[in-house]
């Protein structure tokens, strides 16, 4: 079974703001509870290409996996998939006016787990679409308290 697990939420700021935020990956431990760390292995900024070390607590176990940049639109939609790590996955951020001065942000996770994490997988989902929408819920908060 495959994982794919949408959340989004409406942030009071404009497209630009939430999008220049997020796209930042130096920021993911600030809003993403269970990154504990981000290190790029290729020179910033953002751009397709560039790969990027995230360390993260999930489910008890610490995972730690390399994150690609596959596409980039800026303001628009980033997308990273893993290079390395315990089973590939892909997160893709979108970004689009919800109306005066906010955006709709989406993100969404998906991959193919295999061996004992593909056993795990409705569990894994679960506990994603908590860990989603509570970190939505944060950067939400820190965006709009700015």
């Amino acid at each position: 079974m495959g994982v794919d697990v949408i959340t989004e939420t409406v942030i009071d700021r404009p497209v630009e703001t939430v999008a220049a935020y997020v796209g930042d990956p130096g920021n993911a431990p600030e809003w993403y509870s269970n990154i504990r760390s981000v290190e790029w292995r290729t020179e910033p900024p953002i751009s397709v290409g560039s790969q990027l070390d995230f360390v993260a607590q999930f489910l008890g176990r610490r995972l730690a996996y390399t994150y690609e940049v596959v596409a980039l639109e800026p303001g628009k939609r980033l997308v990273m998939r893993t290079a390395e790590g315990p089973f590939p996955m892909e997160t893709t951020y979108e970004w689009a006016y919800a109306g005066e001065g906010a955006t709709r942000m989406t993100l969404r996770n998906r991959g193919e787990p295999s061996g004992f994490a593909g056993m795990a997988a409705p569990v894994m989902v679960a506990a994603m679409r908590r860990a989603n929408t509570r970190d939505l819920a944060r950067l939400k908060d820190l965006l709009e308290s700015r």
